[in-house]
């Protein structure tokens, strides 16, 4: 199941706009800012999902019946362009777990490429929910790379994948590889995937504009 948030209007659009404008994105502090609060509407999204329970909360006045989550899920995220959309989940699942993946692209020829895993820490994936958060979901590829890597280490009970914008053509690569069991949330899914497998319009790359060029 696939949920686009800017199917219907709301706040995301502006935060969208500004990671997009190339004289806002001169401002890596800010386009972090945006990705984090894209992460935020997301995680609000995504915890409408999941299982809750009953607890009674002691107040300076009473009992309150409340309803707290039911389970932690498991924040995975892949290095380095994920880190901001990371920060803005841990702020809604404050008591969650985190896992990083890196993955890095190494091209055969400039317009093809593989992808490895170069790197994975994760804490007891087997039966968790998992939240798997990229700013760009462009060709697939990395994503399922990833989860082939992390399928490695347990198979999980249910899959969140959030990405700030996506392609139909990765969206679709996705859900033929995941598991039945997975949702996907993007911010908004746009047209074109070029040869080089960059996003038009997009936004440029993603790990540049909030953590500075890599050499």
């Amino acid at each position: 199941m696939v949920h686009n948030l800017s199917d219907s209007d709301s706040i995301i659009g502006n935060y969208l706009a500004e990671l997009r404008d190339v004289q806002i994105q001169k401002d890596p502090m800010r386009f972090r800012a945006n990705m984090e609060r894209i992460a935020e509407i997301m995680a609000y999204e995504i915890s409408k999902k999941l299982k809750y329970k009953a607890v009674d909360v002691e107040t300076p006045l009473g009992v309150a019946p409340s309803k707290v989550l039911d389970e932690k899920p498991v924040l995975i995220t892949i290095l380095r362009a994920g880190l901001a959309m990371h920060s803005g989940f841990l702020r809604y699942f404050d008591r969650a777990e985190s896992a990083y993946v890196s993955a890095y692209r190494k091209h055969t020829t400039p317009e093809e490429f593989e992808i490895y895993v170069e790197y994975l820490a994760a804490p007891v994936l087997d039966n968790r929910i998992w939240i798997i958060s990229d700013p760009m979901l462009a060709s697939g590829n990395s994503m399922n790379t990833v989860f082939d890597a992390l399928k490695e280490q347990g198979i999980p009970k249910k899959i969140y994948i959030a990405a700030a914008i996506a392609t139909k053509e990765a969206i679709e690569r996705v859900t033929k590889h995941f598991p039945g069991n997975t949702e996907i949330f993007v911010a908004v899914i746009d047209k074109e995937l070029t040869a080089q497998s960059y996003i038009v319009p997009g936004l440029g790359d993603a790990g540049e504009l909030a953590f500075g060029e890599k050499v």
